[in-house]
């Protein structure tokens, strides 16, 4: 998977999936599919709806993009980049990860490998996903195609930690997919790559670090109203406290 040869395909073009199709693009022949007809039109017409890229990059690029999920027989190695949103219970909706798995499994061919990027919890790459790739492709996993996992860390819309200068968590389902992936990641993330031991390792990694960020936003939130009725300048607390090496404000 290192030359314009090769064929990799993006599945899901939105403010993950656009990035990683567009990076790609410079260095392999790549298909950027998505269930939505109306977001590849524009992509077509070089519009940028997810303002990750802009509009002239998409003019520029080569991806070719498609709504045709018969296309995805063409590549070898793809990349599940669709959402995971979130029930009014609070339960993530697997429902686009799943509806995904089951577009790629009709149209997946003996010798692919299939990343995962969605955020999920643990155990949904090979408990959920893969059964779903089986049963639609009626291929075996582990010797007729393999999977791994390399969770997003895109910060839409953020200009300055971009997708190519953010170290990649990339794991794989065994030593040789996990070889096989960090090698394509390392094609387009100048950051590196971090190879994770296992694809349940990578996918709690991925949980916790979201986690982290909510906890220490709610906290400082909280910190911020007792600041306020105390005539404390929040700003200025965070200021002083970062000027420890170990901070996380």
């Amino acid at each position: 998977m290192t030359t314009k040869q090769e064929k990799i395909s993006i599945i899901g073009l939105g403010y993950v999936g656009m990035p990683l199709a567009v990076a790609f693009a410079k260095k392999a022949d790549v298909i950027g599919f998505d269930i939505s007809k109306e977001k590849i039109e524009l992509y077509k017409r070089g519009i940028d709806p997810t303002k990750e890229v802009g509009d002239d990059a998409i003019k520029k690029t080569t991806v070719e993009f498609t709504s045709d999920e018969t296309k995805l027989k063409e590549a070898k190695f793809h990349i599940i980049a669709v959402p995971t949103p979130v029930n009014q219970d609070k339960t993530p909706n697997l429902a686009p990860v799943i509806g995904a798995s089951t577009v790629m499994g009709r149209n997946l061919t003996e010798g692919s490998i299939v990343v995962y990027e969605s955020t999920v919890y643990p155990g949904v790459t090979e408990d959920i996903c893969i059964p779903v790739l089986e049963k639609e492709s009626g291929l075996k996993c582990g010797i007729d195609f393999k999977v791994g996992y390399s969770p997003e860390r895109i910060n839409p819309g953020d200009k300055v930690h971009r997708l190519e200068n953010i170290k990649k968590i990339v794991s794989g389902m065994d030593e040789e997919s996990l070889d096989i992936i960090a090698n394509v990641y390392e094609m387009i993330i100048e950051a590196g790559v971090h190879r994770a031991s296992s694809i349940k390792v990578a996918e709690a990694a991925k949980v916790v670090e979201n986690s982290q960020r909510d906890i220490n936003i709610a906290f400082m939130n909280e910190l911020a109203m007792v600041f306020d009725r105390m005539g404390i300048d929040t700003n200025e607390v965070i200021d002083a406290m970062n000027t420890k090496w170990n901070a996380l404000g």
